[in-house]
């Protein structure tokens, strides 16, 4: 049976450096990890393992854990709620005449929603959220023909990528049997990576989960710094992407960017603030919280300092983690590099903007949960369209050389 990989951090690290992903492997790793087939008997994924020396757990019993946790219990009904316009996630439905002349039997053909169809007990990742973002239509044709095979420049990133996270990160494998033991190794990560914040102020790949706007959402933050001394210790979360062209990106780019690292910080902020829902944890994503985690997986918690038997008992110490950490630092960075030596291009620092990332949300939410159709790009952005691997099928396609152009220029 194979094998999946653990990550163990490493210890002494001399300085914090900078996380390098293209914009392409971001979303690859959040789609791989939205998209982890849990039918599958075994399945490679990467375990965090925290050292003895940074276990946040050797200072802190579980039993001090379980009593944090159990001092929130309440959860707040105002993440509970959806956004204006979209009060649940629903189907679309076309209304045709039976037949009956008097009217009094109808037909109604039903058309389930994308979040029904392709995120069913796998929850919306951020990526789809920016993906729709840059455009709606582009998403649609990727959940129903498939992503495109990745590019030369997006194998390049994530080797970049791979080789950086080397320097702070071990792999080792464990088995996976079940959807449970999937869940039990994100969770895991979590834990690990949090403590590893904790105590050496910085963590990388970073999963995240929250129950957000009515929908069940996921992702994966590049990297999170925290100040270890300081008096205030919000992380800072940052970003950076690597460039195949040496020029900063055009604003549609830097916008996609910046609604990114906003997510983040929406789900970082809310799993920090509230109690994590349970019940609706494990309802929607088909889990029995007292499945027995496989032999190995247990192994490695145990090393971790987190002793647990069941999935069950995992999500306490995930919920009673997240009691620890403070909410994000409404400063947010995105850094773009140069592909071909890492210089780096420049630096977006910029604001959380709740107001404009929740227009933001409202819009894709609609467009996913079925209550309107996708958009295609506006007018001033189709130089988009030339980079599109489906423009040759897209109702909007032209091949104008204006826009060529205007896609050498925004390139």
């Amino acid at each position: 049976m194979a094998k999946s990989p653990v990550k163990f951090p490493k210890i002494d690290i001399p300085e914090i450096p900078v996380e390098i992903v293209s914009e392409e492997e971001m979303a690859f790793i959040e789609a791989a990890l939205a998209a982890t087939r849990f039918s599958m008997y075994s399945s490679t994924i990467p375990v965090a393992s925290s050292s003895s020396r940074s276990s946040i757990f050797s200072s802190v019993s579980s039993s001090q854990f379980q009593r944090n946790a159990r001092s929130v219990e309440s959860i707040s009904l105002r993440f509970k709620r959806r956004l204006s316009g979209c009060s649940e996630t629903r189907a679309v439905g076309d209304i045709e005449d039976s037949g009956d002349l008097m009217g009094t039997q109808k037909k109604i053909k039903v058309s389930k929603s994308l979040l029904q169809r392709f995120r069913k007990k796998r929850g919306l990742s951020v990526t789809d959220i920016t993906s729709s973002e840059w455009c709606e239509k582009q998403m649609e044709f990727i959940l129903e023909c498939g992503r495109p095979i990745s590019t030369k420049a997006m194998k390049a990133g994530s080797a970049r990528h791979a080789k950086l996270e080397e320097e702070v990160i071990k792999r080792v494998k464990v088995r996976v049997k079940s959807v449970e033991d999937v869940w039990a190794v994100k969770l895991m990560n979590f834990i690990v990576g949090a403590n590893q914040l904790l105590f050496e102020g910085l963590t990388r790949e970073l999963p995240l989960i929250g129950f957000v706007e009515g929908v069940w959402m996921v992702g994966v933050i590049d990297e999170i710094r925290m100040p270890v001394t300081e008096s205030v210790r919000n992380p800072t979360l940052v970003d950076t992407k690597t460039r195949s062209q040496a020029r900063l990106p055009s604003e549609p780019q830097r916008r996609n960017g910046r609604l990114q690292l906003m997510c983040y910080k929406y789900l970082w902020d809310n799993v920090v603030a509230v109690n994590f829902p349970l019940n609706q944890f494990f309802d929607f994503f088909s889990l029995n919280s007292q499945y027995i985690l496989s032999e190995e997986i247990k192994e490695s918690t145990a090393s971790s300092g987190l002793p647990t038997k069941t999935l069950g008992d995992l999500v306490e110490y995930f919920r009673n983690t997240c009691c620890l950490l403070p909410p994000a630092h409404d400063q947010l960075l995105l850094r773009y590099e140069f592909q071909e030596d890492h210089s780096l291009l420049g630096e977006d620092e910029f604001t959380y903007d709740s107001v404009w990332l929740k227009k933001q949300l409202q819009c894709g939410l609609e467009f996913w949960s079925g209550e309107r159709e996708a958009n295609y790009v506006p007018e001033e952005e189709r130089w988009k369209c030339q980079f599109c691997k489906f423009a040759s099928m897209c109702p909007s396609n032209t091949t104008s050389s204006q826009i060529a152009q205007e896609a050498i220029n925004n390139q």
